[in-house]
Order: structure tokens, then sequence, then C-alpha cells
């Protein structure tokens, strides 16, 4: 693989870069000591590889992929097929992250939304699958890094975790739902649709009935920046075993009933034996970009005028200055930023996920969102006369909905404490 110029990895590993600027600059006000050692989580560190690592092999080997497709291929109607792709993203992001989630299902539902002949819908289901991705995952501890983040820096206990995340999560899940009917049922320029996906399949087909169809998912099946092969391992019962083992032990390790040295281990020394690719493929520009974060929200701890100011503040305001906080610096660093300032841990875990809504800021997945609808023309040149899919509108549907999720949740969140 040839090796990104300077610029191309400033560009892909911009908040990786911005986060090691902050904190260097934190530097300045809190010179280095021993005190550094003490800001990293390595608890958090470790559970994230090992949810990063387990989520890239499965990936790998196809198990993502055949479970969505196995749930797809029985819808055929819009509405009925758009909720497939749009839960089956928020069902994934419980268990494999929110941008992995995204990563995994966006090249499979544009492919599988232009084969169908229903290339109109793209915009809207991703915007709704960025949603699910964000705010369906709030549900679990390893949904979204900013939860493992919090319930490890708390010692939260699962129960006390669920009880606090099931307003907000059943009220997003019943939006998503609600939004994905109405958006899906709404009429469009068919005959624009189908002109543009002419030569794929019909627009009355099954998604992934026509082999045009299945070729077409199977070329999109993985980014196109992705750094490992794009040809997934067969689907071998050992390996399925091997991997599933390795995520009762992460979820063990999640839970603090396992000693996370003794996770990492396991996870890292199997995966060495079975497939190196998965451990290429796991994301440690996030992983590097969380032990920046902890050097900036440590350093601007121990700045006294900074906590005499932020504190007071995450008291009385601490749900909506979370959820505000994410819309410029996003859900992440805000978490462990704001997790210094406050013992209220209840405000910051809700606000932090509710703020994934929102700015495209708001979590970094939304992002993964925008860039992977920018290259569907690029990927489907039939899909270039369709006028739904100029990102103008993509933007304008975005922002509209992820505004309105946004403050519906405040209120509801706001006014049940």
């Amino acid at each position: 693989m040839k090796p990104l110029s300077p610029i191309a990895f400033l560009r892909e590993h911009a908040v990786l870069a911005v986060s090691a600027v902050a904190a260097v600059a934190s530097m300045v006000a809190v010179p280095p000591d021993s005190a550094y050692w003490g800001y990293f989580d390595w608890k958090t560190l470790g559970c994230l590889f090992c949810v990063l690592a387990v989520a890239s092999a499965l990936r790998l080997m196809g198990a993502f992929d055949r479970a969505a497709r196995t749930v797809i291929a029985r819808f055929g109607s819009p509405r009925s097929l758009a909720l497939a792709l749009v839960l089956t993203t928020a069902a994934l992001s419980c268990v494999a992250t929110n941008d992995m989630a995204l990563i995994m299902m966006l090249p499979l539902s544009a492919a599988t939304l232009v084969g169908a002949g229903r290339a109109r819908l793209i915009p809207a289901v991703f915007v709704l699958q960025s949603l699910a991705a964000n705010l369906c995952g709030m549900i679990v501890p390893f949904g979204n890094p900013q939860n493992l983040y919090l319930y490890s820096y708390y010692g939260l206990h699962l129960g006390d975790f669920l009880r606090t995340m099931a307003l907000p999560f059943t009220v997003s899940v019943v939006g998503v739902v609600a939004a994905t009917w109405w958006l899906a049922g709404r009429p469009g320029r068919k005959k624009a649709s189908a002109e543009a996906t002419r030569g794929i399949t019909t627009a009355k087909a099954p998604a992934s009935s026509t082999p045009a169809a299945r070729a077409a998912i199977g070329a999109a099946a993985e980014p196109a920046t992705a750094p490992v092969p794009r040809r997934p391992m067969p689907l071998s019962r050992r390996r399925l075993g091997a991997y599933g083992v390795l995520l009762a032990l992460t979820l063990l390790a999640v839970f603090r009933v396992l000693p996370i040295a003794v996770a990492v281990a396991a996870v890292a020394a199997t995966l060495a034996a079975l497939d190196r690719r998965a451990l290429a493929a796991v994301d440690w520009s996030l992983l590097a970009t969380f032990a920046c974060f902890f050097v900036f929200a440590g350093n601007l701890a121990r700045i006294p005028e900074l906590a005499a100011w932020l504190g007071p503040l995450m008291d009385d305001h601490g749900l909506v200055i979370s959820a505000g906080a994410s819309q410029v610096i996003s859900n992440v660093p805000a978490a462990v930023l704001l997790s210094h300032f406050t013992d209220a841990w209840q405000p910051l875990l809700v606000g932090v996920n509710i703020g994934g809504a929102g700015t495209l800021v708001g979590s970094l997945a939304s992002l993964i969102t925008l860039q992977h609808f920018t290259s569907v023309r690029k990927v489907f040149p039939q899909t270039r006369d369709v006028p739904e899919l100029s990102t103008g509108r993509f933007l304008g549907l975005f922002t509209l909905l992820n505004v309105a999720f946004l403050v519906i949740l405040l209120v509801v969140c706001g006014l049940c404490g």
C-alpha cells in the first residue's frame, strides 16, 4: 500500500491532528510532570481496542455483511427496505460502535438502494442511519466511545446505566422509526430515479434479488479507503466461534468481571494467530485521539480558573452544557473534558449522547456519513441524474432532522429530569 503524503494523512486524520495540537497547546499552561501518567484511562483504551478489534475481525470475515443481507433481502417495498437498513444499522451500533456500524452499512445501503431502483432514498436513509448509529447505540456502554469512557471513569453499574439511558433511547428509536416511515413513503421522482438506475434492475425488484444488485452490494461492501484487502475470509465456524469467545471476554472486561489486561492479551494473541488483518484494520487513530484527549482534558482540569467557572455550570446546567459542547468539539472530547468538572454523571452521559445529533461535528460518525454520501455518484455513475443526490439537499435534510432530534431530546430529557 502506497504511504500517504503528509497532506493526505492530515486530511484523513484531521481529528487526530487537531487533538494532538490541542494536547500540545495545553502543555504550555501545565508543563509535563509525573501527574501526566494519571491522565490516561487505560481501561477505556483497552476496552475500546478489544471492541474495535473483534468488530474488525467479524467484519473482515463477512459476518456482519451476511447478517445485514439476510435481513435486507426479506424486504422490497420502499418503507420496509428503508426500515430494514436503518434498524440494522441501529442494531450493529449496539455491538460494533457507531462509526463501525456506518462504515459497514452505508456502502451496502447505497448499493442496495441503487440496485432496487430506489436511489432517491439514499439521502434520507443515510441521514437516518447516521441518527440511528449515534442515538440508538446509547443504550449499551460499548455502543459509543464516549459511553465506554464514562462507564469506566465513573465506575457505573449496568443497571444504573440502563435506567438513565432508557428514556432518551426510547424517544430516539420511536423518532427514527417514525421519520423513516414518513420519509420513505413520500412521493418522489420515480421516473428520474428509475431512469438513473436503468441497466441494473427494475424498481419493483427486491433489494438483493437480481445478480446485478448482488454484484453492486459486493463491490461496495467496504469503504474505498479500507487499509486491508477487500475480499473477506470464508465464514468458518471455527473462526466465528473464536471471535464469539473474544466478544464475550470483551463484554466481561467492560462490565469489570474480567481484568482488562486479560481481555486485551486474549484478543491480541488470538487475532495475531487467526487474522492479522483485523489488527491492522483497528482504528488506531481513534485510540491515539483518545490519548490526546486525556492529556488535553487532564491539563485543563488543573487550571484553577477554568475549574471555578466550568464546575458550577456543569452542576446547574449539565445536560445543556454537555449537549452544547458536543456541537462544537464533538461528543467524545466533550465527555472526556467535562467529566473532570462534575460528579453528576447522569446529565453528562445523556447530554453527550443526545449531543451526537445536531451539527455534523456533534458526532465524528456523522462525518463518515457525509464522506460516503459524496462518493455515491462516483461509485455509481448512473445516479448522477438523480436530483435528490445533491450534496446541498443532503446537508439541508441532515441539519433539519438532526436539529429536530436534538431539540426534542433536550426538551423531553430536561422536563423528565
